[in-house]
């Protein structure tokens, strides 16, 4: 019997397989208690010359750029690209990483991230260019 409403696609788990060799790091992800350190680590790099992106709110903080230039900090998710999806850099997502950046609603330029636990779609942040604008993520750490 059919009721006429179209089915609904088959529900399709993400699951997470090592990665060897790892991806080279693009990208440094800190998400709740892991943001001040990272933000002042990313606020010594960018006063360091560092050119790097970032985008910021109160829980999770996106630090783009090249592996050399990225800040460290405890607790904080190394990415690399996988096609056009940021994942972690010794993690491969199933199904494929360009299912997965479709399922998420991305359009072509849009900078798109998948990691344990969370996703973004997002426009590209420019350049940062100044150090202090971190300085309020950082009151956390005591930096």
């Amino acid at each position: 019997m059919t009721t006429g409403e179209p089915t609904p696609p088959p529900a399709v788990a993400l699951t997470w397989e090592r990665r060897e060799p790892p991806l080279t790091a693009a990208a440094v992800l800190a998400v709740g208690d892991a943001v001040p350190a990272l933000a002042a680590a990313t606020r010594d790099r960018l006063t360091d010359g560092a050119r790097l992106g970032v985008l910021a709110d109160d829980t999770t903080l996106l630090v783009l750029g090249a592996e050399a230039d990225l800040p460290w900090a405890d607790g904080t998710h190394y990415l690399g690209h996988d096609e056009e999806l940021l994942v972690p850099t010794t993690a491969r997502p199933r199904p494929a990483a360009t299912l997965w950046r479709a399922a998420l609603g991305a359009r072509p330029g849009d900078l798109c991230l998948l990691v344990p636990g969370h996703a973004l779609v997002a426009a590209p942040p420019a350049a940062a260019t100044d150090p202090d604008a971190l300085t309020p993520l950082t009151r956390r750490a005591g930096r």
